[in-house]
């Protein structure tokens, strides 16, 4: 149930202790070692030594992604290039990418935070994991291949892509985990189904599944098509990657690993700190990291902390599952909507198949909203009036949940394009 007890279920008042004095050192490392991280507690008269309790927190200034762009390649590294033995980074669509290194100490950190994250979501030393999340410089693949072989299970390294391959290996080498994001499980199981595999075929029992945010439905679909129990783990780049948090088998939140990282939930507008329950972006300080440590860092992902213990015996905080990104969030018409809302409602209603895109424009001084999304087989095969029914129930509970008029429109199934990785959901046309 556990790969590390002692720290999994530390008493609340001593993992307390441990977190101060590691967000101490921690402090020190990043004021002496890292030029921005120095002139950013100058500016507003901090020194490590004013950081007493983990109540300090609070006077820490925050640190944004723009802020390791703007320190590209190398500049927020607290060690000499000598002892980086890992260089990862984003993919940097936006602009620079942002770069994060590794001491050897941080690649057995994360070895072992992967670990705890696989037993934790169901994984054994007894199992064939399945890891079709991409290798490279993107933290994912090599992240869940290191906990694989920590914990000692046996570890398939296919990445993404090549999803015929994908199936055929899975059946005959008898994978019984499977590690990818979940719009490519969908994508994996709607390709079993053209291939006439069926779940029963394979011995796969759980996926472990993030890198997105997903919906309680999306789980249901996933499970559903695959015959498995899904959880969702949670991790970013500039942090560590995968293995800053997981969900346990009560899937009832993710278990963020407080003795390596320290959370908060703020108002991304005020920057102050939101109650158990309330929406917010999270925030995160790391704890242990010796190549790139990280303050207060906003990771733009929206979600809310979770009051009370977890009955599977872990003491750490847990966080909701992510509704979405700050950054990924659309304002129309002053109506804040995540693509996740919109997710939720396409796999309740039924009839259409879960890939769907989002089509924001304008007319003249008016946002538009246009939801594409694929028609079921069975579906698309019948009456349109069938289909005119379906357009008109879709439009009214997207409108009833969304609070503004949304344009449906029904494509013919697999004409959205697939994601091997992160899937696209949003265009936006009034960037351009």
């Amino acid at each position: 149930m556990y790969w590390n007890e002692r720290y999994e279920c530390m008493p609340e008042e001593e993992l307390r202790e441990l977190q101060l004095e590691r967000l101490q050192a921690t402090v020190k490392r990043a004021f002496f070692n890292v030029p921005f991280y120095r002139k950013a507690f100058q500016a507003i008269g901090l020194e490590p030594g004013d950081i007493k309790s983990l109540d300090d927190l609070h006077k820490l200034p925050f640190t944004t992604k723009q802020d390791l762009r703007d320190n590209y390649p190398f500049g927020m590294f607290a060690v000499p290039m000598s002892e980086v033995v890992r260089i990862h980074s984003s993919s940097g669509t936006t602009g620079k990418p942002t770069v994060v290194g590794y001491t050897r100490h941080d690649i057995d950190v994360w070895a072992e935070l992967m670990a705890r994250a696989l037993v934790c979501g169901g994984t054994t030393r007894h199992d064939i994991i399945q890891n079709a999340y991409g290798y490279g410089l993107f933290t994912g693949g090599l992240g869940i291949h290191y906990g694989a072989e920590r914990l000692g299970a046996s570890v398939i390294p296919i990445s993404g892509g090549n999803t015929k391959r994908q199936i055929m290996i899975m059946k005959d080498y008898g994978s019984t985990v499977l590690t990818c994001t979940p719009s490519y499980a969908l994508h994996l199981a709607e390709v079993m189904a053209e291939m006439g595999v069926s779940p029963g075929e394979l011995k796969l029992r759980c996926g472990i599944f993030g890198a997105e945010p997903w919906s309680e439905n999306m789980r249901q679909e996933i499970e559903k098509r695959l015959g498995i129990s899904a959880v969702d783990i949670y991790g970013l780049s500039e942090v560590i990657g995968p293995g800053v948090g997981i969900e346990c088998q009560e899937k009832n939140g993710l278990h963020v690993f407080g003795d390596h990282f320290l959370v908060e939930v703020i108002d991304p507008v005020t920057e102050k700190p939101v109650p158990p329950g309330q929406l917010g972006e999270l925030v995160i300080t790391s704890l242990t990291k010796e190549a790139l440590p990280v303050i207060r860092y906003r990771t733009r992902d929206i979600t809310s902390l979770i009051p009370g213990t977890c009955s599977c015996g872990r003491t750490y905080v847990r966080v909701a599952r992510f509704t979405g990104r700050t950054d990924d969030m659309l304002i129309i018409r002053g109506v804040n909507v995540f693509p996740s809302q919109v997710e939720s409602v396409l796999l309740e209603m039924g009839g259409t198949e879960p890939h769907y895109l989002l089509i924001v424009d304008r007319q003249g001084a008016l946002d538009t909203l246009e939801v594409k999304v694929e028609v079921s087989d069975s579906l698309f095969s019948d009456k349109v009036r069938g289909l005119e029914e379906l357009e008109k129930r879709l439009v009214n509970e997207l409108e009833s949940t969304l609070g503004i008029s949304v344009k449906v429109t029904l494509v013919e199934p697999k004409t959205i394009e697939r994601s091997e990785g992160k899937a696209v959901r949003v265009i936006d046309k009034r960037k351009i």
